[in-house]
């Protein structure tokens, strides 16, 4: 029995190329956007250090005019 993702390959195979663009751009829009990189976790893990060390600044001490 094959796959569900092979199937899904046969079948976008035989969409025409403007059928493939929006059958993609549904893709991309279910495809989970906030996935954790490992460059992203060691991002985070620097910034709970700062937090933590006190090396960060005062939300009502910016101007955000």
């Amino acid at each position: 029995m094959e796959s569900v993702k092979t199937q899904a390959f046969k079948v976008f195979d035989l969409l025409s190329e403007q059928e493939q663009s929006l059958v993609y751009e549904l893709m991309i829009h279910l495809a989970p956007d906030d996935v954790a990189t490992q460059n992203d976790l060691v991002a985070h893990a620097v910034a709970v250090e700062e937090y933590r060390r006190g090396e960060t600044v005062n939300h009502e001490d910016i101007d955000w005019n």
